[in-house]
């Protein structure tokens, strides 16, 4: 017979059982949970995507590495480096606001198609004739002007395109910082592989290497299950539609001041890329792999921004996040420039990197999460001709500065331009937070003031 165990005894074992459940409980609540780090990752197209685009960016950055070092090796001038990066860049700024319209006009994952396509022939053209040993200088700049035309149509088309492979809007923010992360891993690997294939090498290699991974991000669109959109005929013209787009920036502060600071950064700020060579040679006496090393740590502190932005649950908080970044940048540029040791060098990058992206993740996020969808294609052209656009003026204002005064102190006084674009920023929160509250509380990030509660209640 089965011994019955008296009342007290299980009293006392269910006490006990009870503690270890709730002592379990606790233990489960203080370890943190970043399961929603990811979740932009459970839609399939978006998968997609990131393993398609997390090949193809590695060859994107080993080419740019690659075509600097090449210029440099081919010129040893500062003032061609800039010209170059100007000419690759400059078509994004002209075409950008077109390339927009007709983003909003037709299928997007055709125009993605249509400008990896084009990418990928760009770099296999660049590729055999560095490896034939003709390449010239007027050849680089016809190729970078091709890969900027190519490029205007391609960041509005990938940037609008973001919103239909994640379906749901709530987990937009989180696979901008997803594909950021993406990018910066990229940015990573990328200088490195180059820096390695070039001093074992040559340039071309790097650049036939970026051909062939671009079958893996065109693979990735055709595998993608998009729902068919009907594409909406418009009884305004191009430049009305172009006026429309133009008039929603300009007159939404929080979009027109964002895209103001990100203008100012890619002026001034971001072109330091373009004088790698130079600080690599010159200034740390070193040559490609040392510029590999130093990109590398550009794109370590620009990855660790981008997981610390993954891990966030709403884009509250965001609009204080840009302007702390670009302080955070221009003090990593203003003593970079001053350094003379590699350790230092490498570090001070990746503090540039970190502020840098945190600066360019913040503000497309928050731009994402408050334009509508019908100038959703304009407003990223917009966009693309504040990163992309401002960059080649910034090329070639920093090759030319670079030129005269030297590379150290030129990245001083872009640095200084870039914290004085902060402060500015920062004046102006008020009126941003006051534009952007109706539309965050249309889509739920934020609740609605306590009286607009009451008053909906009461008519209930």
């Amino acid at each position: 017979m089965k011994r019955r165990m008296p009342m007290a005894d299980a009293e006392r074992t269910d006490s006990k059982t009870e503690k270890t459940v709730k002592r379990g409980r606790r233990k489960a609540a203080k370890r943190p949970d970043f399961s929603h780090a990811w979740r932009a990752l459970r839609h399939r197209n978006f998968r997609l995507y990131f393993g398609g685009q997390s090949i193809s960016l590695i060859g994107t950055w080993m080419t740019r590495i690659a075509t600097a070092w090449l210029v440099y090796r081919m010129t040893h001038s500062a003032l061609l480096l800039g010209a170059v990066s100007f000419t690759g860049q400059i078509p994004a700024f002209l075409l950008a606001p077109f390339a927009g319209v007709i983003v909003d006009r037709v299928n997007r994952r055709t125009v993605l198609l249509c400008t990896q396509s084009l990418a990928m022939v760009q770099s296999l053209m660049l590729a055999g004739l560095t490896l034939a040993g003709v390449i010239t200088i007027p050849e680089i700049f016809a190729l970078a002007a091709f890969q900027g035309m190519i490029n205007a149509f391609d960041m509005p088309g990938r940037q609008s395109f973001m919103v239909q492979m994640v379906e749901s809007r709530d987990n937009l923010s989180n696979a901008i910082a997803i594909n950021s992360s993406m990018v910066n891993l990229a940015r990573l690997i990328g200088p490195s592989l180059a820096g390695i294939i070039i001093a074992a090498s040559s340039e071309g290699y790097c650049f036939l290497i970026d051909g062939v991974s671009y079958t893996a991000v065109i693979a990735s669109l055709l595998m993608m299950r998009i729902p068919r959109q009907e594409v909406k005929r418009h009884a305004a013209s191009m430049l009305e539609q172009l006026h429309e787009g133009w008039s929603y920036v300009s007159t939404f502060v929080p979009i027109r001041n964002i895209l103001t600071l990100f203008a100012i950064i890619n002026l001034m700020g971001w072109p330091f890329v373009v004088l790698m060579p130079i600080f690599a040679a010159q200034v740390l006496h070193g040559g490609p792999g040392t510029m590999g090393l130093l990109m590398g740590a550009v794109g370590s502190g620009a990855l660790v921004s981008s997981l610390v932005l993954v891990v966030r649950k709403s884009v509250r908080g965001l609009t204080r996040i840009i302007p702390m970044a670009a302080a955070i940048f221009g003090c990593g540029l203003i003593a970079f420039g001053f350094s003379r040791v590699m350790w230092l060098s490498m570090l001070l990058m990746l503090v540039a990197g970190y502020g840098m992206l945190q600066g360019l993740t913040a503000s497309n996020t928050v731009i994402q999460t408050l334009v509508d969808e019908k100038v959703r294609g304009r407003v990223m052209s917009y966009y693309t001709a504040a990163f992309v656009g401002m960059a080649p003026f910034g090329s070639l204002l920093a090759g030319a500065l670079a030129h005269w005064i030297g590379a150290p102190l030129t990245v001083m006084i872009n640095g200084t331009v870039c914290i004085l674009g902060a402060i500015w920023f920062w004046t102006q929160l008020p009126k941003i937070r006051k534009d952007m509250r109706p539309v965050y509380e249309r889509l739920g990030i934020i609740p609605p003031p306590p009286e607009v509660v009451v008053e909906s209640a009461g008519r209930q």
